[in-house]
């Protein structure tokens, strides 16, 4: 089977991704798909760092603004709605160029993982139960659950990482099986892709104070103001959009429980921790082509030149 072409451009939050693909698009001719867990849904603009449309320069974007917060959104309906944008995209005679930084997501694409009889009313039932059960005992004792069932995605899942323990949780209900095993026998796969997978890093010191211009610029373009909108939309606390950071942590600002710069602080605090984790699980992946911005004078003209060499390279052009 002819491998198709596609470019990944990963790594940690603040590091420029989005800006860079822009750019790359125009230079080869591509179309992007957003592999982010956030930008998918509308009204979260600031809080998710979404590119606006004046950023696109006329780069057609996908999974961008396309849900309600209250919709449902895990890695296999990520996967669904991105294979139908990477077909749209071939059909236009592009090259899709994946871009984001859930990379549990991109590997899900990248190696075709199959999450079919998902989508169906027992699916949403195990799925509700598991998100009343957090609601009743919390985080702690969710993680535990897992850990009884699936000891290695406990250990490599936080307990904070709601979303990711509920999703470990209900694949197991659902098929049975631990997803780390099932996850095992993706990395296996071949991937039906033709691919180059980049990951755009910087100097630690560098990416924290990055991190920390975003939250107070979030905080200037009116963050609060968002949250508080969501808010009174109707929109809770312990949906999975609202778990996003820069989201959960202004809530109890809004119900009075915590002040606005505590909760920046912790903002900060979370997001540069976020980072190291998605550092940790991109270097563990052997494909990956690295990017560090500081080895090339933090100069785009130059990043590009070695983006395009590697995709030549791989016969991808």
């Amino acid at each position: 089977m002819e491998q198709k072409p596609l470019i990944i451009i990963a790594g940690p939050t603040a590091t420029g991704k989005s800006a860079l693909s822009i750019k790359l698009a125009h230079e080869i001719g591509g179309e992007i798909i957003s592999c982010d867990s956030m930008q998918v849904y509308k009204y979260m603009d600031i809080g998710s760092a979404k590119i606006t449309p004046e950023e696109m320069d006329g780069v057609k974007h996908y999974l961008v603004d396309e849900l309600m917060p209250d919709d449902e959104f895990n890695v296999a309906r990520f996967t669904e709605m991105a294979k139908a944008a990477m077909e749209e995209i071939y059909s236009h005679g592009h090259i899709p160029i994946c871009v984001g930084g859930t990379g549990f997501y991109i590997n899900a694409l990248l190696y075709d993982a199959d999450f079919s009889g998902e989508d169906n009313a027992g699916t949403l039932q195990i799925r509700q139960k598991l998100e009343e059960e957090l609601a009743e005992v919390g985080n702690v004792k969710m993680h535990e659950k897992l850990a009884a069932i699936d000891k290695d995605s406990a250990l490599n899942i936080h307990p904070n990482n709601v979303k990711r323990v509920l999703r470990a949780l209900e694949f197991y209900e659902i098929h049975g099986y631990p997803i780390s095993k099932h996850n095992e026998e993706e990395k296996a796969k071949e991937s039906p892709y033709n691919f180059c997978f980049f990951v755009l890093d910087d100097e630690r010191e560098k990416l924290y104070e990055s991190i920390d211009i975003r939250v107070d610029k979030m905080v200037e373009m009116g963050l609060m103001d968002e949250v508080r909108s969501l808010y009174n939309m109707g929109f809770t606390a312990d949906m999975v959009s609202m778990q996003g950071l820069g989201y959960k942590e202004l809530f109890p600002v809004i119900e009075g429980k915590d002040s606005l710069e505590y909760a920046v602080e912790i903002i900060k605090r979370d997001t540069r921790r976020f980072a190291k984790r998605q550092l940790t699980w991109f270097r563990a992946k052997d494909e990956t082509i690295w990017i560090n911005k500081a080895d090339y004078n933090y100069d785009t003209t130059l990043i590009l030149d070695f983006m395009k060499e590697q995709i030549r390279e791989n016969n991808i052009l």
